[in-house]
């Protein structure tokens, strides 16, 4: 079995300083590939430093949406230098947050659009996160025909009725921990609904750890069991499970294999 982790932050400061730990833990458990998503200038240095430390680890630059006040001209210079490296796959994590954020929601969809912008003419997919926002996170994909480039809803945690429009924009979706959980009985159905060809796997670590780590620090390994309860959500082998969705994040970021 192998698995790609396609979004997760080793680059994060909890989990940065023992990275290669982290990694040889997921190899153990076949998370042979790992995506490190960065939100700021630091980050995204951070994350190319990982992936040139590592030939199995990739970078998703960008600015979240809870760092989007301080994004400016400048900043997006230096996220449009950063996304010239080779081991950059995708722009993220953007998008829009409107739990607990201090950034205005117009300032979070200007600095969405321009990096939306950035990922058509890089020719980049870009890696969306939305908390608490579907509806405005829909209008701009569409508005944007983020389709000229493809991207990823990551940690997908909406019902089959969102997941349908954003099929319908060309986007894939990633699942997370969320996936596991007992309760997120609309997750759930999303799953079942999701296309094979059109989902991708994660941990969103440090966040977000999958049953039975629950409410635990999460780390790249733990995808195996994000893997294995969409398996039994599916009633279907983790292995179709983990080789489908290695191969679309394969194709997705253009990675050889």
């Amino acid at each position: 079995m192998k698995i790609f982790d396609s979004h997760t932050h080793l680059n994060d400061s909890q989990l940065f300083p023992e990275a290669e730990q982290y990694q040889e833990h997921a190899r153990k458990l076949g998370v042979v590939k790992i995506a490190n998503v960065g939100s700021n200038t630091e980050l995204n240095a951070k994350s190319l430093e990982l992936a040139h430390q590592y030939a199995d680890m990739y970078s998703i630059l960008g600015w979240h949406p809870e760092d989007s006040l301080n994004f400016d001209q400048q900043a997006a210079d230096v996220l449009i230098e950063q996304l010239a490296d080779p081991k950059a796959v995708a722009v993220g994590e953007i998008g829009m947050d409107f739990y607990q954020t201090t950034a205005p929601k117009k300032v979070q969809e200007r600095v969405f659009r321009e990096q939306i912008q950035i990922a058509k003419q890089l020719k980049l997919p870009i890696s969306v996160h939305n908390r608490d926002a579907f509806e405005d996170t829909y209008r701009i994909l569409k508005e944007e025909h983020v389709e000229a480039v493809g991207g990823i809803l990551h940690s997908f945690n909406g019902d089959p009725e969102w997941l349908a429009k954003f099929l319908d924009l060309g986007m894939h979706v990633s699942y997370s921990g969320v996936a596991s959980f007992k309760k997120t009985h609309e997750v759930h159905d999303a799953v079942r609904k999701t296309p094979l060809e059109r989902m991708l796997v994660e941990t969103d670590a440090p966040y977000l750890a999958p049953e039975p780590f629950r409410g635990k620090q999460n780390e790249p390994a733990y995808t195996l069991y994000t893997v294995e309860a969409i398996a039994r959500i599916r009633d279907v082998d983790p292995d179709e499970i983990a080789s489908a969705t290695y191969q679309n994040t394969l194709e997705l970021f253009r990675i050889e294999d």
